[in-house]
């Protein structure tokens, strides 16, 4: 109620700012590009870093405190931008993949319209595999980290009571992530084949016991196994990806049985300090306004990178061998994106982007008030009006796009040729 009371009573003041120019010192502030008639600079708001730089205090006549304010409600939006631009980018690319492989040579332009088109396309395509097929799909977690580091650099520049390195930040709900010079006890996702004690989630250069997505040569199940397709356990050599205990070199994640050295990146603990340590959940700094870590929560997620899950598909039973062999491929190149949204970013969502929502809203309704100086304040609500508006619209896609990730990831786990497959595991 508050913030609709400001936005009448301010816009007849922005107006009657322009109506009588004559009253404010024109030559007082720099204009604003693109806006005519306007003082004021404006940063290049599609950077995060000409945002920080920016001195809003001073271009635009405010006080210290609400210039933090504004500058961090920015800072948000235009992070926030920037998540639902790579989610969806990443998405459409990863479904649109799917769509082509299975035939469909449409050109989607956005995430929702991609997974649901690839949707329909897994749908014919378990529907050629036979009445008798079944599809098992096994995901590993996902590992998304965002950096602590950058957190503390973010913090530093939109509070200034924030000290970097004054005191440990915590990682809230997830686990951490980096390099372990010690003992590592996790996941270790190595990065070169190695001996794995523990789980085995890539390839194996050797006798494998568990699942197998290519020819097993060995046993399947218990009985001989001449180097057909295992749709159970596989005690041999392995052609494709597995999951389970590898008595060769193991290439890609050995999720480890005790603490041991890890060359790679550890996600766990570490019996030393972690070096460069990423979060997998949500960072907890010791104190930081809340304006500010909405900013930098979306700002570093933003920049997250992921380990990408490995992805083991089964496909026993197809009544055409080579849909299944098509069908199979596509999934374990393209699925491991859509589960990064789907399992690895999902839980984090309603929080980043309730906040950032809630950033924005309020800053807008401080915006509209925010100078002393009437035609500086036009200029300021002419600056922030666009990344704004485009902020709340990020807030509905990111929605959007995260929805599409999951109900396309349940669906490459449903029914195959009518019978039960399996269900992917986080």
């Amino acid at each position: 109620m508050t913030r609709t009371v400001l936005r009448r009573v301010s816009w007849p003041v922005v107006f009657g700012a322009l109506a009588a120019p004559f009253l404010i010192n024109c030559g007082a502030l720099p204009k604003v590009p693109g806006v005519p008639g306007l003082p004021g600079s404006c940063p290049d708001m599609s950077k995060i870093e000409e945002i920080d730089k920016f001195d809003f205090q001073a271009n635009f006549k405010l006080q210290a405190p609400v210039a933090a304010k504004i500058k961090a409600g920015v800072g948000a939006a235009v992070s926030m931008k920037a998540l639902a631009d790579k989610i969806d980018a990443d998405l459409t690319a990863a479904c649109s993949g799917i769509t082509a492989d299975l035939g469909d040579a449409t050109q989607y332009k956005n995430a929702p319209d991609a997974c649901n088109a690839a949707a329909k396309a897994l749908t014919a395509a378990k529907a050629k595999l036979g009445a008798g097929a079944t599809l098992k799909v096994d995901v590993s977690e996902p590992h998304c980290g965002v950096d602590m580091g950058a957190f503390s650099n973010c913090g530093a520049s939109c509070d200034a009571s924030f000290k970097p390195g004054s005191a440990e930040m915590e990682c809230d709900g997830g686990k951490l992530e980096g390099t372990c010079g010690a003992q590592c006890s996790g996941d270790c996702e190595m990065k070169a084949a190695a001996a794995c004690n523990g789980e085995c989630s890539g390839t194996c250069d050797a006798q494998v016991t568990g699942e197998c997505s290519g020819k097993c040569d060995g046993k399947c199940d218990g009985k001989a196994s001449n180097g057909a397709t295992c749709a159970g356990k596989c005690e041999g050599k392995c052609s494709g990806e597995v999951k389970g205990q590898c008595k060769g070199k193991c290439g890609g994640s050995c999720h480890l049985a005790a603490a041991a050295s890890c060359q790679g990146t550890c996600t766990g603990t570490c019996s030393a300090k972690m070096e460069a340590p990423k979060c997998t959940g949500t960072v907890k700094p010791p104190q930081m306004s809340a304006d500010c870590k909405a900013k930098c929560d979306v700002q570093v997620q933003s920049l997250a990178t992921c380990d990408p899950p490995h992805v083991l598909i089964r496909i026993a039973g197809a009544a055409d061998a080579t849909a299944a062999a098509k069908l199979q491929t596509t999934l374990e190149k393209n699925l491991p994106v859509v589960v990064n949204v789907a399992i690895g970013l999902a839980k984090k969502v309603p929080t980043l982007v309730g906040n950032v929502k809630s950033v924005v809203e309020g800053v807008q309704g401080v915006v509209a008030s925010a100078s002393s100086d009437k035609l500086a304040g036009a200029a300021l609500v002419a600056c922030v009006a666009a990344p704004f508006k485009g902020a709340l619209d990020a807030v509905a896609g990111v929605n959007a796009s995260v929805n599409v990730s999951v109900s396309f990831n349940a669906s490459v786990s449903g029914s195959a040729g009518g019978s039960a497959g399996g269900k992917a595991s986080p």
